[in-house]
């Protein structure tokens, strides 16, 4: 208002004309004038229109180093594979809607005007897909939350798998038969949820049935000695198993060359001093860092055979033993081979279904005579 005060009350037009009056000032003009216009306006079109279409180019180009840069430096920093697609995919989305304004600015078309109808429809699409924008959020929250992560094997919802990627609004898993299974954030974020991958070991449980009879003992001795045998199950504490195989995985990385044996923690004052850091696999998981593991309490972890029931034909035993997830289905399969073909050296036998019948030989003896009788 105070703009408008300074003007002087001749400079402002007493009137906005109207359609009418603006086609009676184009009738009234000169066909040179009217040509000139329409000329010098297509030309103003034209140049606009490759101004327009060389910022698109470029700015799609700028968009596409700067994903590329955001990626080097997501895997250089080590940044969490689902939190890193899902920024990626939001970024470029941002950006490019930030490139569609300003080509549409470059073309003469009011962007505020444009911003506020992309603001209503927005409000208008928001209400009719309530339904996406609730997949949106539960995005988010998986990603902050992080029940699951890229690579996780997960059962939800009747479905299991291995989590291929998180994206903004939906979840894409593979099957065993390689399968892709597209899951909506949304009811993810809000379900149940069965993590195989949470924990780096798990418990393997075999049940083995011996006759009556047999002893329990030496059994239990037979089938111990299968599982100290192999390397994989872990013989005392879960915590030694996950330092040792730390270090065979780093030896067996540094022998391939697929990382090197050691990394250095990003950080000018480490680089200053060169400073040597823990392994690279320790690095990329703080949960196997020695001196973590060395203030937290020790379970024992042993394999252990335990009679698990007293059934009709059978006595049911029960070994445990831990093992790393990678191991898990190879060790399970493995075990059950071998307790089949080396327990019954030691004298143990695995029973049949059986039952026992008796006969009531006096009930038959008057069942016959009856039958003489008649």
């Amino acid at each position: 208002m105070i703009f408008l005060q300074n003007i002087a009350p001749a400079a402002l037009p007493d009137s906005v004309p109207s359609v009418k009056e603006e086609l009676g000032m184009l009738k009234s003009m000169p066909v040179d004038e009217f040509i000139n216009a329409v000329v010098s306006g297509l030309v103003k079109l034209a140049i606009n229109l490759a101004i327009a279409i060389v910022v698109f180019y470029v700015g799609r180009f700028i968009i596409n180093r700067l994903h590329r840069l955001l990626t080097s430096i997501f895997i250089r920093r080590r940044i969490d594979q689902s939190l890193g697609t899902f920024l990626l995919s939001l970024v470029r989305m941002l950006l490019y809607f930030i490139l569609i304004v300003t080509v549409i600015g470059i073309l003469g078309i009011e962007t505020s005007s444009f911003i506020a109808i992309f603001a209503s429809a927005g409000v208008a699409i928001g209400m009719a897909l309530s339904g996406t924008l609730q997949n949106f959020a539960g995005g988010v929250l998986i990603l902050l939350i992080k029940p699951y992560r890229v690579g996780d094997y997960i059962e939800t919802q009747g479905y299991a798998g291995t989590v291929k990627e998180i994206q903004i609004f939906h979840t894409i898993i593979n099957t065993f038969d390689n399968k892709s299974l597209i899951l909506p954030n949304g009811a993810l974020s809000t379900g149940n949820i069965s993590n195989w991958n949470r924990e780096d070991y798990r418990r393997v449980d075999w049940p083995v049935s011996i006759s009556y009879g047999d002893s329990v003992d030496t059994a239990r001795e037979a089938i111990l000695e299968i599982l100290r045998s192999d390397s994989r199950i872990v013989k005392q504490y879960v915590e030694d198993a996950r330092i040792e195989r730390a270090a065979r995985v780093e030896e067996q990385a540094a022998e391939d060359g697929s990382i090197p044996p050691e990394v250095k923690r990003p950080g000018w004052f480490r680089r200053l001093f060169k400073k040597k850091v823990r392994p690279a696999v320790i690095w990329n998981d703080p949960a196997i860092d020695p001196k973590i593991i060395a203030k937290l309490p020790k379970v024992d972890r042993s394999p252990s055979i335990v009679v698990n029931e007293l059934a009709d034909s059978s006595v049911n035993l029960k070994a445990r033993a831990w093992v790393h997830r990678d191991d898990y289905w190879s060790v399970f399969y493995r075990i059950n081979e071998r307790i089949y073909t080396e327990l019954p050296a030691s004298g143990v036998s695995f029973p049949f279904p059986q039952m026992d019948v008796h006969l009531d030989r006096s009930a038959a003896g008057d069942n016959r005579a009856e039958a003489q009788s008649k």
